[in-house]
Order: structure tokens, then C-alpha cells, then sequence
């Protein structure tokens, strides 16, 4: 019964792996197509976005994840400690 629930989910994953692949394959030919009819515009649109990209705080941002990620760290383990000893402490009651 499992192997039935484990095929399934397996065939699943491969149908959303073609899928993706084939709607990435397609926003790359239209994404192409487009630049090769507006080398112009695309060349002024890849700046713009290039000057934004530069000014933002890139790095500012990843560290503020980086430093949230960490304290919300410890909570997240103590949590997860005391859960795991409830649970062991419900195993020897029963």
C-alpha cells in the first residue's frame, strides 16, 4: 500500500519537473524571440534593471535574514527540544 502512495507522489514529482522545464523552455523562447525583434528597448531594459539592482541593499538585506534566521534559531530548537521530551515522557506512561 505504501509503494501504491510512493509511485503516485513519485510520477507526481516527474509531471511537475516536466512541466516546469517545459514552461521555463517557453519563457526563454519568448524571452528570446522578444530581444531578437527589440534589441533597442531590451538593451535599455537590461540597464535599468541592472541600475536597480545595483542600488538596492542587496547584501544589507541577506544579512538581516541572516541575523533572523539565527535568532529565531534558538527558540525554534528549544521548542523542538521540549516537544521531543513531552513526547518521550508520554512513551513511558503508556
Amino acid at each position: 500500500m505504501d509503494e501504491e502512495f510512493s509511485g503516485g507522489a513519485g510520477d507526481i514529482t516527474e509531471r511537475g519537473l516536466r512541466y516546469t522545464k517545459d514552461q521555463l523552455e517557453q519563457v526563454l523562447e519568448q524571452t528570446e524571440d522578444y530581444v531578437r525583434e527589440n534589441p533597442g528597448r531590451s538593451i535599455a531594459y537590461a540597464l535599468v534593471a541592472g541600475f536597480i539592482l545595483n542600488r538596492l541593499p542587496i547584501v544589507r538585506i541577506f544579512s538581516a535574514l541572516t541575523r533572523l534566521v539565527l535568532i529565531a534559531f534558538k527558540p525554534a530548537i528549544l521548542a523542538y527540544g521540549a516537544t521531543k521530551l513531552y513526547q518521550a515522557a508520554q512513551g513511558e506512561e503508556s
